[in-house]
């Protein structure tokens, strides 16, 4: 079994190493049902006990594909979280819009973080997933992520300030959720968040990486000292980390540019001096932070989940990590695994 780490201060332990199920909605490409069904079978069979998806991942279809294998196990062997802020409508004969993404299920998103889309976010969640308890609530992409403008940005986060909240303190205070959070890719906007509500947990996407420090400098330590729970995604910025300096490679959701090539081939020659896998030193890395309780990687295959949990459980020599830092390759303010 994998290790498990205390999420914050709610009393929910998950394993260090969970599964995200974006890739499975199949924006990025289309992965076949018996694909996506033997990649969730080997994170089970792996260990992997926390699962995380969200009503955005192909319009539905990562939370009906994660449903259908948790269908299947004990109940309390695992812990589900997906996310709030869209409501999907049958798309029926009308014409997608052209911010539609191509790939997911015949429905449209529209934006609602009021306590009305909220609980009928919830509502048509549990029925994808086929569950009858969903353990964590994340409010979804309130930044400016995806070309989403400020003012866009800034009436969501008033939304939920105002409106949705009160569903989601009123979801945790009766037993239906455990807790909630966020689900952001910006630590700017997480630490807007964090300066008004009271939360249970954050999950980043990201910006707390070997090539995005950010986070450590004021969000993790605050974080820590509230007692919030942190979950990281995207561990590997979408892909580079995972497969190295190679033309075509993804930084978060697009083409590497020059300059993030150039650091990758930076610490692909400190991972060469000490024998060292650049995908585990990524994870190793993030799950250095005693505020981050799991990172969620996502997986098109189950030789992908085998590989994390073979980098989560590499040994790396501490001489690595002084060689990291001696090498400017990580700030000051990031802890180094012990």
């Amino acid at each position: 079994m994998l290790p498990t780490r205390s999420l914050g201060r709610i009393g929910l332990d998950v394993t260090a190493l969970g599964f995200g199920g974006a890739p499975l909605g199949c924006f990025r490409g289309f992965i076949p049902r018996q694909q996506a069904s033997a990649t969730l079978d080997a994170a089970w069979e792996a260990g992997v006990r926390y699962y995380d998806t969200a009503p955005f991942y192909g319009y539905g279809r990562s939370e009906n594909r994660t449903g259908l294998m948790l269908q299947e196990q004990p109940r309390d062997e695992f812990v589900i979280s997906t996310k709030v802020g869209r409501v999907l409508t049958p798309l029926k004969d009308q014409i997608p819009p052209p911010y539609a993404r191509s790939g997911g299920l015949p429905f449209l998103e529209t934006f609602d973080y009021s306590y009305d889309g909220i609980m009928r976010s919830l509502e048509h969640s549990h029925l994808r997933l086929g569950l009858d308890r969903i353990d964590l609530l994340y409010t979804h992409d309130v930044d400016t992520n995806g070309g989403r403008t400020e003012e866009h940005a800034e009436a969501m986060l008033r939304q939920v300030t105002s409106s949705g909240v009160k569903a989601l303190e009123q979801l945790r205070a009766s037993g239906a959720i455990r807790g909630f959070g966020l689900g952001l890719n910006q630590v700017a906007w997480c630490m807007r968040f964090l300066k008004e509500v009271d939360l249970d947990v954050v999950l980043l996407a990201g910006e707390y990486t070997l090539l995005d420090q950010r986070a450590a400098v004021e969000m993790l330590p605050l974080c820590q000292q509230r007692g919030i729970g942190v979950v990281l995604g995207g561990p590997y910025n979408s892909g580079v980390l995972a497969v190295g300096a190679k033309e075509g490679a993804d930084f978060n959701y697009a083409a590497a540019p020059p300059e993030i090539l150039q650091r990758v081939r930076a610490l692909e020659a400190v991972c060469g001096r000490h024998n060292v896998a650049l995908p585990a030193a990524a994870l190793h890395f993030i799950l250095a932070h005693p505020a981050i309780s799991a990172i969620i990687p996502g997986a098109v295959h189950p030789d992908e989940v085998r590989a994390n949990v073979q980098h989560v459980a590499a040994e790396i020599p501490a001489a690595f990590w002084q060689d990291l830092r001696t090498s400017g390759l990580v700030i000051p303010e990031a802890p180094l695994p012990v």
